[in-house]
Formats: structure tokens, sequence, C-alpha cells
């Protein structure tokens, strides 16, 4: 068997299999270099720690060596990271930036080199060293985030909590704009009241809002998608709200690390009778609070489908092949051909089908599962 279809086996194999954080993921490439180069941005957020082990569950007995290094939140970092894959003779780079356009001298590293780059979930903006991109639909995420407040709503002028994630993230803009989406018919026609932000405020009649008009939104609701900071922006709102932007309220929240710190403000609020709360990532310990009622929902974001797409995509360009795409994504430089896929809207309702009878999962993982 040949080393991309071998490859392609294991990636399918991995999407039935989980629990093998521990797989190794340097096969030899018989080349004596590093086939396919891959930077993360954090190990302190659950999101890239489940793709790390993602990775390393596809590649564990695959023909291409690999190697994982993570950012740890500094752009310096992640260039060192990149030099350090360069100096390993690395053929692909799969980057997930720390921040899109911070990640630009790092990527332009690579291509100075002749390396193909592959930006992984987060765009990288500003530059034109850049080959393809694997993503989720980003726009669609907040979408699914913002209809399912609407398909929650009961009555009118429901106080309407906004957050969003990092400024330096374009993918924080792409699911505001999704949200926004859905959302602003319902706050032009008064069933939700803005509660937190004189920019959505400032803005409540207008569709669509320019990438200024979003900025200046997130620059008054970021979480730098850090719970910490989520959790101090949440009990200033409800410290300084008044009685009618209590009671029964939604909250969009833009991922699962900052929906659990928020609701749990929200919980402690004796004034707040009820809140549905959004998240995206499906963390474990997110779907045991959507269990346990103290979250409402996640979309869920296959991660075993994106690093297959990823993955794929590296084998193709190793093999000479050109990458399957299927969009594309101004990054401010250049169109970057890119892969999308789907996400899944779950709840209380669909929790069981969608993350443990796909695999995803163990119903061990978690108490109160009927």
């Amino acid at each position: 068997m040949g080393k991309r279809s071998k490859a392609l086996g294991m990636l399918a194999a991995a999407c039935l299999t989980v629990g093998m954080a521990g797989c190794g993921n340097d096969g030899g490439s018989g080349s004596g270099g590093l086939d396919v180069g891959i930077v993360l941005p954090t190990k302190d957020e659950t999101r890239w720690v489940q793709d790390e082990t993602r990775f390393q569950e596809a590649l564990a007995d695959s023909d291409y060596s690999t190697e994982i290094l993570f950012s740890q939140g500094s752009s310096a970092k992640e260039k060192e990271n990149v030099e350090t894959l360069i100096s390993k003779g690395m053929d692909v780079l799969i980057i997930a930036p720390h921040d899109g356009a911070a990640a630009g001298a790092a990527v332009e590293a690579a291509k100075d080199e002749g390396i193909p780059v592959i930006s992984y979930d987060r765009l990288i903006t500003d530059t034109d060293a850049l080959d393809y991109y694997v993503t989720f639909d980003s726009v669609a995420v907040g979408e699914a985030q913002g209809q399912y407040l609407v398909d929650n709503a009961e009555g009118d002028g429901i106080p309407l909590y906004l957050y969003a994630g990092a400024a330096s993230d374009n993918n924080a803009f792409l699911f505001f704009e999704g949200a926004w989406k859905a959302l602003q018919p319902k706050i032009a026609d008064g069933t939700f009241v803005i509660a937190n932000s004189s920019a959505a405020e400032g803005l409540k009649d207008k569709a669509e809002l320019d990438r200024q008009e979003i900025g200046s939104i997130v620059g008054q609701l970021t979480t730098n998608w850090d719970p910490n900071e989520a959790k101090n922006k949440a009990e200033t709102h409800l410290t300084s709200a008044g009685p009618d932007l209590k009671g029964d309220v939604s909250v969009l929240a833009p991922n699962d690390g900052t929906a659990r710190a928020i609701s749990d403000v929200f919980a402690s609020d004796g004034a707040v009778t009820s809140y549905t709360i959004t998240g995206q990532d499906a963390d474990m310990a997110s779907i045991q609070y959507i269990i346990d009622g103290k979250q409402t929902m996640t979309v869920f974001k296959d991660v075993r489908t994106l690093v297959e797409d990823a993955m794929g995509m590296a084998v193709d360009i190793i093999d000479g092949n050109t990458p399957e795409t299927t969009a594309t994504y101004d990054n401010g430089s250049m169109e970057v051909k890119a892969k999308q896929t789907d996400v899944i809207v779950v709840d209380q309702d669909n929790v069981k089908a969608e993350l443990i009878d796909s695999g995803y999962y163990e119903a061990s993982d978690f108490t109160g599962l009927e």
C-alpha cells in the first residue's frame, strides 16, 4: 500500500476511533525530512487539545512523518515554531494562527523556503504567502447560534447580551457576522433589546454590517476567548443592568469556554429567572453543562472531519496532486482557496445522537445522560 492510500485509510479509521491521545505521530517518512509540520495556537484551550488528539489519532500508523507544536498564545513563539519545522525539512505546513494578521511573518518564512502553507480553522490575513484554507463555515456557525436564540425567543423585549471572540481572530468577525444576520431582524422588531453594547444598539437597524462596524461591536464585547475575561465582563454587565434587563434573557456566547463562564455568572444572579445561552466546539465540559441544563446549546464542529480535510490536502500536495476546494476567502491580500466543513447544532434533544452514537465521545464521559 502506498503512503498516500495508507494515510488516508488511517484517517478514515480514525474518524471511528477516540481516546488515543497518547499515540505517537512520528512515523518515518523514509526521506529523512519532515512531511507535515503542524502549529496550533495554545494548549490552554480545550478545543486545541482536542485537535492535537485527533491529529495524533489520524497519523498514528501512517507512513508520513509529522510534528505538532503549540504557540501558547504568542506570535513570536508561533514564528519560532515554524522556523523549527523548516529546519527539520518539512514539506507542508498546517497552521492555526494565534493572531491571523501577525501570523503572516511565520508563513512568509515557510513560503520563502518553497513550503506550501495550509491555514487551519482560522484564516491567516494580509499576506499572499498562503496556499489553502480548511475551515468550518464560520458565518454558518454564528448564524446557527443567532438562529437558536431566535427560535427559542418567547414574547418581546427580551434582554439580549452579546459577547464576541478575540479581535485578533478573523473567525470572531465571521461568527458575529453570522449571528447578526439571524438576530438583527428580531432586534429591529423589538423581540430582543440589546442589553450590553452601545455600538450594537447604534447599528440595530442595519441588516448588514461592514468589517469596521463589526469591529466596533467586537471591540466592546471581546472575551479574547478567555473564560476569566468573559466572567468579568458578564459580572460588570449584570451589575450595571436594571431589572428591565434581567428576568428571562438570551445570551450570545462565542464558544464553550466563555459560555460556561458567562452562564455561571447569569445563574448566580437572583434577578435572572432563566437564560438561553449559545456556545461552540462541543467541549466535553460544555456537553455536561448542556445535560445539566446550565448551557443551552453548542455548535458541534467535528474536528475529525477537519483534520481529515487538512491531512488529505497535505497528502495531495506532497503527491503532486491538486487538493479539492469548495470555496474562497478574501484574506485582505488574496482570494484563498478553501474547503469548508459543515457544522451541527447540539442541545439536550440530540446530544446523545450526535456526540455519543457517532463515537465522538463515550457515554461514560458524562453523568445524567439518558
